[in-house]
């Protein structure tokens, strides 16, 4: 007679987590199925840049390389201390197209980003907004298909997955998983269809704003607090009945946040606690949850292996292990990433379940930094 257990429950999330995933690949291809318009309007390229000295000069290099008829690129410097300044003026001075701007002392109430990004938004002179990061770099022909889809979706914000570049075992099994969170728990399908502010997203790194709609939702300045400010963008997009589509960008755009697993560590212990809310049940929940779903299939397989009963048949415990499989494997090719650490998840689940704790405690004890500056106490909530 059939006995419910729970890895029952866990093959069936998993199942639901493929089908998320198999759908936003669909989705996500089919965005870039358009033809470009008869006339590419102008664009302004937006690049905070705070001691950005090892990067900046590959990124700016390869905007201003754009197969785009018409565009301007504006590089803040952020109170830079590595000569990121510089090395954007040197450029500047033979290329028309770029503008350094120094950028004005934080002000009270605002994360640096935000703040660095509205002064740049204030400068542009386009109607089409692009904001993306430091260190990223860009096909040729970015501007023209991000510019292409933004037309073909009818969007007032595109947003999309950039190509993560991780090179040491550290950023492998660290960086890609926010990109895998996204990719499987949002179901960019139905949320095009539904009001719910809670099922929308955006990657940061690249961000293409109709102006109207980005002065409609207030800008930065209405998130001007918010420490992942990507998301709460997208959210005030659907809040205030703009269209907003995803799209794949891995052959556009990469981009090499971290050299180091211990920097990817220290930057996510900024972000993890801060994409909920600062809402500790929930966030201890998720992440309890996430863990008893990845690890106690191998938890049951080595009690079987030790000759003890586990209570449900080894079928389904390896069944619930090859499903998990596919539930890396799918996005991690999806999103151009080495196959290897997805083959290994258990090891990135524990390593990201140490980072978790880790922002967890930051978070607890106001102790969160970005680029060198305090973030402001949170305001902690049960729920």
């Amino acid at each position: 007679m059939f006995r419910h257990d729970l890895i029952y429950d866990l093959i069936a999330f998993q199942l639901a987590l493929l089908v998320i995933a198999l759908s936003n690949a669909w989705v996500l291809r089919r965005a870039r199925r358009h033809s470009p318009p008869l006339c590419l309007p102008k664009v302004s390229v937006l690049i905070p840049a705070r001691n950005e000295a090892r990067n900046i000069e590959r990124c700016v290099t390869s905007l201003l390389a754009q197969d785009y008829p018409d565009f301007e690129v504006l590089v803040l410097d952020d109170e830079s201390t590595d000569g990121t300044g510089r090395l954007v003026a040197a450029i500047a001075a033979g290329q028309p197209r770029l503008k350094l701007l120094d950028g004005r002392p934080l002000e009270p109430g605002w994360t640096g980003k935000n703040w660095a990004c509205a002064q740049l938004a204030a400068e542009a002179e386009s109607d089409l907004l692009f904001f993306t990061d430091a260190d990223t770099h860009h096909h040729a022909k970015a501007l023209r298909e991000l510019v292409t889809a933004l037309g073909g979706e009818k969007a007032d914000l595109l947003g999309g997955f950039p190509r993560q570049e991780v090179e040491t075992w550290g950023e492998q099994f660290i960086v890609p998983f926010f990109s895998w969170v996204i990719y499987c728990l949002t179901p960019l399908a139905l949320g095009y269809r539904l009001r719910s502010r809670a099922v929308s997203t955006a990657v940061g790194q690249a961000l293409l704003f109709r102006r109207a709609a980005y002065e409609g939702i207030g800008g930065h300045r209405a998130v001007r607090a918010a420490i992942i400010e990507d998301l709460e963008l997208a959210r005030r997009i659907k809040a205030h009945g703009y269209r907003w589509r995803m799209v794949t960008l891995t052959d556009l755009v990469a981009c090499r946040m971290y050299r180091s697993g211990e920097e990817a560590a220290a930057a996510l212990s900024r972000n993890l606690f801060a994409a909920f809310g600062f809402r500790v049940i929930p966030y201890v929940f998720a992440w309890v949850w996430l863990l008893v779903l990845f690890l106690k299939p191998f938890l049951d397989l080595g009690l079987y292996a030790a000759g003890l009963t586990i209570g449900v048949p080894v079928a389904a415990v390896l069944g619930c292990i090859g499903l998990a499989l596919l539930v890396w494997l799918v996005p991690y090719r999806q999103l151009g990433l080495p196959l290897l650490p997805a083959l290994l998840y258990p090891i990135t689940m524990l390593v990201m379940g140490a980072v978790a704790l880790r922002s967890l405690w930051l978070g607890l004890r106001g102790r969160l930094t970005w680029k060198d500056r305090a973030v402001g106490r949170p305001r902690l909530r049960l729920f």
